[in-house]
C-alpha cells in the first residue's frame, strides 16, 4: 500500500492517497456549499445516502471530521474550513485537466455547448446556430440561455456571448463588436398616444423599466433626463418578458436596434438618438483553442455576430 505525507493548511499526516478519491472531494465541495446532503445530491444528481457515504469516506481518508451534523444540516468544522480552498484547487485543477484533454480531441463530430443571455438566445442565435447546424451536421449544439455567468473552466458551457468581457483567467476573449441599442413603441401604442418627436415629449409618455438594473435610469440621465424607477410604470428585469410588454401596448421599451427593426409590429422612436451600445465578446477556454469542433463553431459564431454588429 501506498503511503504520502501531505500537509494541507497547516495539517500534516501520514495518509493512504489511494483512499482519497476526487468523487469524494466533489462530495465535500458540494455539501460545504450548499450546507445540505439533499441540496448537494440533488446538484450531483446522487442519492442522499450514496453522498452521505462518499462524505464519510472522505473523512476516513484524511482522518478528520469535515463537518458538525446538526438537525438543519451539516457545518463545516474548523478543519474543513482550512481544507476548502484546496479542495477547491484540486477542482480547478481536475477542469484543467479535462479542457487539456478536450483540447486535443480531432474531427467535427460531437456536442458544442454555447451560452448567451436571455434575449440573445431567443432572438438571435435561432437563425444563427441553423446556419452552423447547416453547414455542420456532426456537430450536436447544446444552448444555454441564461443572464449570469456559466463558468467555462468548470464545462458549463464551451462558448459564451456575453456582453462584457470576462474577468476569468485562462480564457479567451474575442470583441466582435457593438450592437446598438434603440427605443421601440408598439404602432398600437403610437397609433393612441402618438410618437415622439423629440427629447421635451418624451417625459409625457409611458416607459418599461427594470426593477433592480439602474441601466435605462443612468442612460436617461446621461441624456438629460432625471429620473428615478418610479417614472416606469411597468418594470420586469427578465429581458424577453421586457420585449414583450411593449409589443403588448404597455409603453416604450427598449431592445437592441437589430431585433426591434426586424418586428413589423413595432416602431422605433427617436430613432437619431444615440443611446449607449452594448459591446459583444465571444469567449472560450484557451485550453479548447486547438479542438477543431468548438474552433468552427467558435469562427462560425463570431462571423454571424460580426454581421450584425458595428465594428
Amino acid at each position: 500500500m501506498y503511503f504520502a505525507k501531505i500537509r494541507w493548511c497547516g495539517i500534516q499526516k501520514r495518509m493512504d492517497i489511494q483512499r482519497l478519491d476526487w468523487t469524494h472531494i466533489q462530495a465535500f465541495l458540494a455539501v460545504a456549499e450548499t450546507g445540505s446532503l439533499s441540496a448537494a445530491a440533488r446538484g450531483l444528481g446522487l442519492s442522499q445516502p450514496t453522498l452521505g457515504r462518499h462524505i464519510r469516506a472522505a473523512e476516513d481518508a484524511l482522518e478528520v471530521e469535515l463537518f458538525h451534523r446538526q438537525p438543519r444540516g451539516l457545518v463545516l468544522t474548523s478543519t474543513g474550513e482550512s481544507l476548502l480552498e484546496p479542495a477547491r484547487e484540486m477542482q480547478r485543477a481536475a477542469a484543467k485537466l479535462s479542457l487539456v484533454a478536450e483540447g486535443r480531441g480531432v474531427g467535427l463530430k460531437g456536442v458544442v455547448r454555447i451560452t448567451a443571455s436571455e434575449t440573445v438566445s431567443h432572438f438571435l442565435l435561432p437563425k444563427i446556430l441553423a446556419d452552423i447546424r447547416a453547414a455542420e451536421p456532426e456537430i450536436d449544439l447544446e444552448v444555454f440561455p441564461s443572464d449570469s455567468s456559466k463558468n467555462l473552466l468548470f464545462r458549463e458551457a464551451d462558448i459564451a456571448v456575453r456582453m462584457y468581457r470576462t474577468e476569468q483567467l485562462d480564457i479567451i476573449a474575442r470583441h466582435i463588436g457593438n450592437m446598438r441599442v434603440g427605443m421601440f413603441a408598439s404602432k398600437t401604442y403610437v397609433a393612441e398616444r402618438g410618437t415622439p418627436q423629440s427629447m421635451a415629449q418624451i417625459v409625457g409618455h409611458d416607459f418599461i423599466g427594470y426593477n433592480g438594473n439602474d441601466a435605462i435610469i443612468n442612460g436617461m440621465r446621461e441624456m438629460g433626463l432625471k429620473v428615478d424607477r418610479h417614472f416606469f410604470k411597468v418594470r420586469c428585469d427578465q429581458q424577453v418578458v421586457h420585449w414583450e410588454l411593449a409589443r403588448a401596448g404597455c409603453g416604450i421599451g427598449f431592445s437592441q436596434e437589430g431585433i426591434g427593426r426586424r418586428d413589423p409590429d413595432m416602431v422605433q422612436v427617436l430613432p437619431e438618438l444615440s443611446l449607449p451600445s452594448l459591446p459583444v465578446w465571444l469567449t472560450a477556454p484557451e485550453a479548447l483553442r486547438t479542438n477543431p469542433r468548438i474552433r468552427r463553431v467558435y469562427d462560425l459564431l463570431a462571423d454571424a455576430l460580426s454581421d450584425m454588429t458595428d465594428a
